[in-house]
């Protein structure tokens, strides 16, 4: 049986147990998965796709058989957490992508008729309130990212008691109809007044400049991506789950997300060189650097002692476990990187730069 009938067979020490015949110091890419009766590893299903599904189950079994003797426990190339950006297209269900792309449209036209809108929606006079209180746009700028920082992180810091209260899929559509038009408010005040306030320096002319910073936002869009994994989620076709990423990016950094945001700061206020940009980077990166502690207390909360293995092999700071020797890249670590998902999102970065001019124009139009 596999080991997701381990719950129903407790072990002890006592427990007379065949000697593997496989040493874990020797396993350091095979898939493997244990079988309960015998407790020796075999080769089965692919290790990523069979272990993956149940890292609680797998981590107690690996607790189970260092009692006993049986593994060692300086072992470090099982998955605890989920493969990243899998995608197969075999799995894909195109009921849920139909479901995908309408919700994708009520949605769009929802938040034009009750945000966008100037004659219907809330988004200018929200606007208006928040740009009553200074007359400094970069006052103005850190408000509206505060204000977006406590929406999206107070949402999900009570993300678990609202799933309870509520369920999964209508606590996403909440958490999205809330957090959605408080960003696009952001952004939209960022890219109108994005040239306001005192100019600190001035770059833009510089040989090179222009190269790095446009590299520099397309490697950031790489970390940013992580928490949407599954668009399928995002929108609540599928039930939506606090995932334990391990693969891809994540061997690189745990926090992906707030290296990538601060890269995007950094990259747009080297560029832009004024004081709202200043302010924007500072909201931002301080928002993010809070989800670093939220983040880590949520997951440990919904994981346990799978997080606490993942988490001691990983780091905050890009490449630190990497340097220090507490995570070991694959040989084949670049195949983590070949995968739709990661490839999608390099068309999308790719035609969100040259889309620039249109949103620019977008959000002119808005007058926010």
């Amino acid at each position: 049986m596999a080991i997701s009938l381990l719950p129903s067979h407790p072990l002890s020490p006592q427990l007379p147990l065949p000697k593997p015949r496989i040493s874990f110091s020797k396993l350091t890419s095979k898939p493997i998965c244990f079988s309960s009766s015998y407790l020796k590893p075999i080769e089965s299903k692919p290790f990523r796709t069979q272990l993956a599904k149940t890292p609680a189950q797998f981590y107690s079994l690996k607790k189970v058989l260092m009692q006993v003797g049986r593994t060692e426990p300086e072992r470090t190339d099982y998955l605890v957490g989920e493969d990243s950006a899998q995608f197969d297209l075999s799995k894909q269900k195109i009921l849920s992508w139909v479901y995908f792309i309408g919700v994708a449209g009520v949605v769009a036209y929802v938040l034009y008729a009750a945000w966008i809108d100037s004659s219907t929606g809330f988004g200018k006079p929200f606007i208006e309130a928040v740009s009553s209180i200074s007359e400094s746009p970069e006052v103005v700028m850190l408000l509206l990212t505060i204000i977006f920082a406590i929406a999206h992180s107070g949402l999900a810091s009570l993300r678990d008691t609202g799933e309870k209260l509520i369920g999964e899929r209508a606590f996403r559509v909440l958490f999205a109809g809330t957090a959605v038009p408080l960003a696009l408010s952001t952004v939209v005040y960022f890219i109108n007044h994005r040239y306001d306030g005192v100019q600190l320096w001035q770059l833009q002319g510089v040989p090179a400049i222009h190269e790095l910073v446009w590299f520099s936002n397309f490697i950031s869009f790489f970390f940013l991506y992580p928490s949407t994994f599954n668009l399928l989620e995002v929108a609540a076709v599928d039930k939506p789950k606090m995932h334990l990423w391990e693969t891809g990016i994540m061997r690189i950094t745990r926090h992906p997300q707030m290296v990538g945001q601060v890269i995007w700061c950094v990259a747009h206020t080297v560029w832009i060189g004024n004081s709202v940009a200043v302010a924007a980077s500072v909201g931002l990166i301080a928002h993010h650097l809070f989800g670093v502690w939220n983040g880590d207390r949520r997951l440990a909360i919904r994981h346990g002692e799978a997080f606490e293995v993942v988490k001691a092999r990983t780091s905050v700071i890009p490449f630190a476990a990497i340097l220090d020797g507490r995570q070991k890249l694959p040989k084949d670590y670049y195949k983590e990187f070949l995968r739709l998902p990661y490839l999608t999102i390099t068309a999308l970065t790719l035609g969100a730069y040259f889309a620039h001019p249109l949103m620019q124009a977008a959000s002119f139009r808005l007058h926010w």
